[in-house]
């Protein structure tokens, strides 16, 4: 989930470039006739400590063009938590069910190690090239327009993905809440639009504030959990009496192990957001560093308290998502405090692509000067690019309606470029002239890891996410293909 996550607009190319002419990197071509942002934005004081005062983020298109460096130390600490820490916490136990207690410990704690690195190198990037204020930027920079676009897809692809996964969840807790008592497509519709209506604000001011509290709400729908099996002695549709299986070393098959940390690497996939949180900071080069480390601790202690926990009192019935591993009545509760979170997640990064459809439309008509017009056109602009939006989000949703299915899909096809393998490439850009030096061949070895890693999540990891969804398809009583009425919730 994210708070602040606009990781996918842009500016228009003249204001971005105009602002940062004197800034290294800064393409002259996109040096074009200033507008009014840009005006507005030249008239703001620079605050104290910042290197480069480069436009973007949601205030400079939607109000105005004031500085929007704010975020100190603390405030990025809470920005980051609210952006990584989400749907992802939600399969944890389970993968260790299928990789067993330690195993699962050193794939939470290894990947997160990663995951630190490759946001680490975001920001020795940011460093070089301070005009960019998204990882669209970085792709610019690095391939030209021809890897921006690509870049702009995926990312639209890839946080369609996420609300995909917001909309099964969804879907899930309305299964749970009502026992089944609708058909699944008709709540993951009903989760669709929900999450489409909470969309239709255009600024994203109204998003950002909901971010704290929603990633509140759902640690403490697991905490709800882990007191409720506690008390109880029991997971949901056991008796008392149960018999627990803990795993200490589990045998998982080779797809099953890929499968399992695919899961994982989800839960660490707030990376792509985090260029934007480093261009609205007062002091990125000093800050980020501190405010990445406490997030990547608290996450993992986080993490490993959720899965350990839960796994270990629920056993062999653990269920993913995690909250459905509760007693019944529990379970419910749990749910019902989680809905905000998880409408919270399809809110802000359906804004997110939402605002760059939005964007892309005005740039395509050359009437980026009409962006906070408050008249037919560009109301009828955004509402449509949200119907369109969400209408592709509940169709992925419908023809993938399992939690994991859908988590690990995402991870072998998005999250493995954005959260690992751009970094790589983004370390080489950098160091190409040096980078068989003495002093870098450890690194240009673990940054070409990073990219063979994205390349087997594309490839065995793909393998592995649609062969296992095909098994839940082919088992009798179960979900038996997309656009199911079945319950979903049985997991």
């Amino acid at each position: 989930m994210t708070s602040h996550q606009d990781v996918i607009e842009e500016q228009p190319a003249a204001i971005r470039a105009g602002a940062n002419s004197t800034d290294a990197g800064a393409d002259p071509e996109k040096i074009q006739e200033k507008s009014s942002f840009e005006d507005d934005a030249s008239k703001t004081s620079k605050p104290e400590g910042v290197v480069n005062d480069a436009p973007g983020g949601d205030d400079n298109l939607f109000g105005g063009g004031k500085t929007y460096r704010t975020l100190g130390l603390w405030d990025t600490i809470l920005v980051l938590a609210t952006n990584q820490v989400g749907l992802g916490i939600l399969t944890l136990p389970a993968i260790l069910k299928t990789l067993g207690l330690v195993p699962g410990l050193i794939a939470i704690v290894g990947l997160g190690v990663v995951s630190w690195y490759t946001a680490y190198e975001l920001l020795q990037f940011y460093r070089a090239h301070p005009q960019v204020v998204n990882m669209v930027d970085m792709a610019r920079v690095v391939g030209g327009r021809p890897l921006e676009l690509i870049f702009g897809v995926g990312l639209l692809f890839k946080v369609m993905m996420t609300c995909g996964s917001a909309t099964v969840t969804l879907s899930i807790a309305f299964n749970t809440l009502s026992n089944h008592s609708v058909c699944t497509v008709a709540f993951a519709a009903v989760a669709a639009v929900c999450c489409w209506v909470l969309c239709l604000p255009r600024t994203f001011k109204f998003v950002a504030q909901a971010g704290l509290p929603c990633t509140i709400s759902i640690i403490v729908a697991v905490f709800i959990v882990i007191i409720s099996l506690a008390v109880a002695g029991h997971p949901r549709g056991e008796v008392h009496g149960f018999v627990k299986e803990v795993v200490i070393v589990g045998n998982p098959s080779f797809r099953e192990g890929v499968s399992a940390c695919l899961k994982v690497c989800y839960a660490y996939a707030g990376n792509v957001g985090f260029v934007s949180y480093m261009a609205e900071m007062k002091n990125p080069s000093r800050d980020f560093p501190k405010a990445l480390t406490i997030l990547q601790v608290c996450s993992v202690l986080l993490y490993i308290l959720t899965a350990v926990t839960i796994y270990c009192l629920s056993g062999q019935a653990v269920r993913s998502p995690a909250l459905g591993s509760a007693p019944d009545i529990p379970a419910k509760v749990a749910y019902a405090i989680a809905l905000p979170a998880i409408l919270s997640t399809g809110m802000v990064f359906g804004h997110t692509a939402i605002k760059y459809l939005y964007v892309v439309v005005l740039r395509a008509t050359k009437t980026t000067h009409r962006a906070t017009e408050n008249s037919w056109r560009s109301w009828g602009l955004w509402v449509g690019s949200a119907s369109i939006f969400w209408v592709a989000a509940f169709v992925l949703a419908s023809a993938i309606p399992i939690f994991d299915s859908i988590l690990s899909i995402s991870s072998a096809t998005f999250v493995a470029w954005f959260t690992f393998g751009i970094s790589g490439v983004f370390w080489y850009h950098r160091n190409w002239q040096e980078k068989f030096a003495r002093k870098n061949i450890p690194l240009a070895i673990v940054n070409a890891l990073l990219i063979l890693q994205a390349l087997f999540m594309n490839g065995v990891g793909m393998w592995a996410s649609v062969m296992g969804l095909l098994d839940v398809y082919n088992t009798p009583g179960k979900i038996e293909g997309s656009f199911t009425c079945a319950d979903n919730s049985i997991f």
